[in-house]
């Protein structure tokens, strides 16, 4: 009895310490597994379709975590909240980033973490002891997907009802203006002959006019010189009338001024009498041609005897 009982105690008492260490190795691999992950939270005010939990989270490209679990706000539905478990040696920045991004075009969403400035400082949790919000940018689908509504409301838009009658009536004309166009066939190939003809008739015109140019140019420069000499001549000569006529003023000066000063007082008077001369004559030439014997013998003339 007493060998079966050291055997049983030996048992237990090795079951207890199998057991032991079982939860030490356990309770160590918790925490140091706690002391290299971090939690953070990203809020996304998108949906975010192809998204699990154990998703990829990268940082620059480079793997630095998963989604550890999904869910949508509690007051905002339309909100996702995504716990992010990443490695605690990230450099996660107050100016990091996070938004959706696909790795290829057939593989699954991963949240992408872009920015982090060297000088920013690293984003702790909160004073509730919550983890840290990251926040998010809108991702390459998103603003794919804004784009390709708007350019649907504005396809809307362009292919209304009032648009489809404008362009149907445009389409209209056109077709009316392409067969009166093909109406006037020949018409339009004369048109375009006698178009050729004056081009042909312009380019003659302008080779000649180009020679005619050339040859004027080149009589200018062969002519310049003389034309140059005869105008310094005649400059030379004005000139000196110019100094005749001023040297004949200065001369004659005392005279001119003698005749601006009596003679103009003069002519006044004198073409009065002149006026009234001329009066005199003019009276005296009429009665003249009306009847020159009674004026110049002082009776008529003699009457023709008539038989």
């Amino acid at each position: 009895m007493e060998t079966k009982a050291n055997y049983v105690l030996i048992g237990a008492f090795t079951i207890a310490v199998t057991l032991f260490l079982l939860l030490f190795a356990l309770w160590a691999a918790k925490y140091s597994s706690e002391r290299d992950w971090q939690e953070y939270r990203v809020v996304f005010r998108e949906p975010v379709t192809g998204l699990t939990e154990g998703s990829s989270v990268q940082y620059n490209g480079i793997a630095v975590g998963t989604v550890d679990d999904l869910m949508l706000a509690p007051d905002d539905p339309r909100q996702v909240i995504a716990l992010l478990r990443l490695q605690a040696n990230a450099p996660v920045k107050v100016d990091t980033r996070a938004k959706l991004s696909m790795t290829s075009l057939t593989g699954p969403p991963i949240i992408q973490l872009t920015g982090g400035s060297p000088g920013a400082p690293t984003l702790e949790p909160g004073p509730d002891g919550r983890p840290p919000v990251i926040e998010t940018s809108a991702s390459a689908l998103q603003n794919i997907a804004d784009t390709a509504n708007r350019l649907v409301e504005r396809l809307d838009q362009v292919m209304s009802e009032e648009n489809v009658a404008r362009i149907t009536a445009t389409l209209d004309n056109i077709e009316t203006m392409t067969g009166a166009i093909a109406e006037q066939r020949e018409d339009m190939r004369q048109i375009l002959v006698n178009a050729r003809t004056a081009s042909e008739q312009l380019t003659v015109t302008m080779s000649s006019a180009n020679r005619t140019l050339d040859t004027v140019d080149r009589e200018l420069v062969q002519n310049l010189p003389r034309l140059i000499e005869k105008i310094d001549g005649t400059l030379v000569k004005l000139d000196s009338a110019a100094r005749g006529a001023d040297t004949i003023l200065n001369e004659n000066r005392a005279a001119i001024n003698s005749f601006a000063n009596d003679g103009l007082s003069q002519l006044g008077p004198t073409l009065g009498e002149l006026r009234s001369l001329i009066r005199d004559l003019r009276r005296i030439s009429d009665r003249l041609d009306a009847n020159p014997t009674r004026y110049l013998l002082g009776r008529d003339a003699p009457k023709e005897f008539e038989p």
